[in-house]
């Protein structure tokens, strides 16, 4: 299939620059892939959608305030980076813009005064850096971007720049494993009240983990899907919830993913037809012609043109459907991207 299959138009004032408060007065479009029909809710009405047959499986990692802002030493010239990861001897991986050509050897000055000091760039643009821990009580990764890093906003909101409520904002309410440097969004919606509600349906709830990375924002650049070679991302899938959710499987449950992160888990779990347990990486790209095993109906947001995530949901839905559903979305001022309205596929 051509990339531009899955292109669009959207207004620039429908991309959500702050979240809708209460999380749950969000709008959702219920679409039935089924009959083909599309109904206009709102997300606090889902324990009214969802009962006893099903399970919801939420993604339980936690963004990282992965964003570094700072200055060359040498030139006191801006830099930008976005933490990646910790390689096994302490060094990061580090997607960096800044002013100018940095060379390695040089250090730069980030958050309350960290340095780091950049050691090399790797052929795809990434560098390796290495911090400068004289100072530092507690030199884990995630001890020093608590104290020296800034939510990781994607730049389509506000240019990147986060507000001292996203903090909270950019992280759903049940994350617990730190690891992603984006939200899984679709989870940004559900509040303890909504959750309560749903346990009182009947409605039972799993958690996977997949650390969201910076991959998820890139359009996909082939002309055609066959050639676009798909980012990796960490997940898990663990014994107990394998179980669990084949319980559901034999009992004629549903299965409810709550975004295309859980979606991606659960898919790469059950790649052999059942669902096993999976810890590693994964580049399961999910496409028109993907034979479901584990997602019988997700909740997600509205996604970015020419995205692997407007392709996952266009294989489960239709491309046709989704087309439809998009278009609807923009012609009823539905909020986009990361801080916008969610979207419910049911069968």
């Amino acid at each position: 299939m051509l990339t531009s299959d899955f292109d669009f138009t959207l207004p620039d004032e429908l991309i959500a620059q702050h979240p809708v408060k209460p999380r749950d007065a969000s709008r959702l479009m219920v679409v039935d892939r089924r009959t083909g029909e599309i109904a206009h809710r709102h997300f606090d009405e889902l324990p009214e959608l969802l009962d006893s047959r099903d399970l919801l499986v939420r993604n339980n990692s936690q963004v990282l305030p992965a964003r570094l802002i700072g200055r060359r030493a040498a030139t006191q010239g801006k830099w930008e980076g976005l933490f990646l990861d910790e390689r096994p001897d302490g060094a990061w991986e580090i997607l960096a813009k800044t002013r100018g050509r940095p060379v390695a050897g040089e250090t730069v000055v980030v958050g309350e005064g960290l340095p780091l000091v950049l050691e090399s760039r790797e052929a795809d643009g990434r560098w390796i850096v290495r911090p400068s821990l004289q100072d530092e009580a507690d030199a884990s990764p995630l001890a020093l971007l608590h104290r020296h890093g800034r939510p990781p906003l994607p730049p389509y909101i506000r240019g990147g720049i986060a507000a001292p409520d996203d903090d909270d904002a950019y992280q759903t309410v049940y994350a617990r494993r730190p690891g992603s440097v984006a939200a899984p969004t679709a989870g940004l919606h559900f509040t303890a009240d909504v959750f309560d509600r749903l346990a009182a349906r009947g409605v039972r709830t799993a958690d996977v983990t997949l650390h969201v990375g910076v991959g998820t924002f890139r359009p996909i650049e082939a002309e055609t899907l066959d050639a676009h070679v798909m980012h990796t991302e960490w997940a898990e899938l663990d014994a107990e919830t394998a179980a669990i959710l084949r319980d559901q499987r034999a009992r004629g449950g549903r299965i409810v993913a709550v975004g295309t992160t859980s979606a991606r888990t659960l898919e790469t779990a059950s790649a052999s037809g059942t669902i096993q347990p999976f810890q590693g990486r994964t580049n399961l790209f999910i496409r028109p012609g993907h034979g479901f095993h584990a997602v019988d109906v997700l909740l997600t947001n509205f996604h970015l043109p020419r995205s692997s995530l407007l392709v996952l949901v266009s294989s489960l839905a239709g491309l046709d459907l989704m087309r439809r559903a998009y278009a609807e979305a923009v012609r009823e001022r539905y909020r986009f991207f990361s801080y916008g309205d969610a979207m419910l596929i049911i069968s």
